[in-house]
């Protein structure tokens, strides 16, 4: 298992714990530092154990309030991020 700190910019969140299969391919866990506790923790229980990109197309554009981003948006963005250390 491969593990992944993510700093999300333009949200409540501070940190987004990221921990994917050692090929970098597949959602182990995720867990949020800060941000709606219970939407994230529930974000976290959906996505485990799904692909990577399969999440990502999912999650990315999705918007909070009227901000240009949202947790998910910058978890999508993590996701690509960690499989992208994970793999090199």
């Amino acid at each position: 298992m491969a593990s992944y700190d993510f700093k999300p910019k333009g949200v409540c969140s501070r940190n987004i714990h990221i921990e994917l299969t050692d090929d970098g391919q597949t959602i182990e866990s995720v867990s949020f530092t800060g941000g709606c506790n219970g939407n994230l923790k529930a974000i976290g229980r959906l996505v485990k154990g799904h692909g990577v990109d399969e999440i990502s197309g999912i999650l990315a554009g999705n918007l909070c309030g009227n901000r240009t981003t949202s947790c998910a948006d910058q978890l999508s963005k993590g996701l690509l991020e960690a499989r992208e250390a994970v793999v090199r």
